[in-house]
């Protein structure tokens, strides 16, 4: 008997642990003025998240629509965790349809790691081998979620080695102000280091100067200790 949204809220309810969603909530930074304000934790682990995404890859649109758009965390995640499973199937046909539902409900993808469990896989891995203008639009936007989108989304891009959007990207959010942007350029700088070193350190001589300490520290996380202290002096 094929399973349906209903049963899956019921498992969640099963394993829901209010101790562990009042440290979540707290984490994720839930509290007023907080980037995640209001969102609201059943207490349920990554891990399990990603048991049920598998257990109940086969909901529809609609279902993962409801699921996307619930008050609580745990249901948007296992809802971008099967849009993620289902892409990345080898004999997917769907896949255009995933990833411009996707991005048709950016809005609902709206904490740091709903945003990198996700656009990498479905947004990176569709436009791997096509034109990446949507991800300059979207590191425009003024919301940050989309701005983070467009910056994780090019970790698959890094991962096979096609570099310059991560860079021009970089460029783009340099002096952006919010500090969980300076994390996600600075770490996808970082994995640039990590495959072409020389491009990396090219960048980072024309820009450190001007990059907020925060993306600096992520860059050179896995500098020699010389080298990244040198950066961290400005010499």
């Amino acid at each position: 008997m094929n399973k349906d949204i209903s049963d899956l809220k019921k498992d969640l309810k099963k394993i829901a642990d209010p101790q562990k969603a009042k440290f979540l909530s707290g984490y994720f930074k839930t509290g007023e003025g907080e980037y995640g304000e209001g969102d609201v934790f059943l207490g349920i682990t990554v891990p399990l998240s990603r048991q049920l995404a598998r257990r109940y890859k086969d909901l529809n649109f609609s279902e993962i629509t409801e699921l996307l758009q619930s008050k609580f965390h745990e249901e948007r995640l296992i809802a971008l965790l099967i849009l993620v499973h289902n892409f990345s199937l080898k004999d997917a046909k769907n896949k255009k349809e995933i990833y411009e539902f996707y991005l048709k409900n950016t809005s609902h993808i709206n904490n740091w790691d709903l945003v990198d469990l996700s656009s990498h896989e479905i947004v990176g891995g569709y436009l791997l081998d096509k034109n990446a203008k949507i991800l300059m639009k979207l590191a425009k936007s003024k919301n940050i979620w989309e701005r983070r989108i467009a910056v994780i989304s090019t970790f698959e891009f890094i991962r096979n080695n096609r570099l310059d959007e991560s860079l021009e990207l970089a460029k783009i959010l340099l002096l952006d102000d919010h500090d969980l942007m300076h994390k996600a350029v600075g770490w996808m700088l970082r994995e640039i280091g990590k495959r072409d070193l020389k491009t990396e350190i090219g960048f980072l001589d024309k820009h450190y100067r001007q990059m907020p300490r925060t993306m600096l520290r992520y860059a050179i996380e896995r500098f020699p200790e010389k080298l990244r202290i040198s950066y961290l002096k400005g010499k």
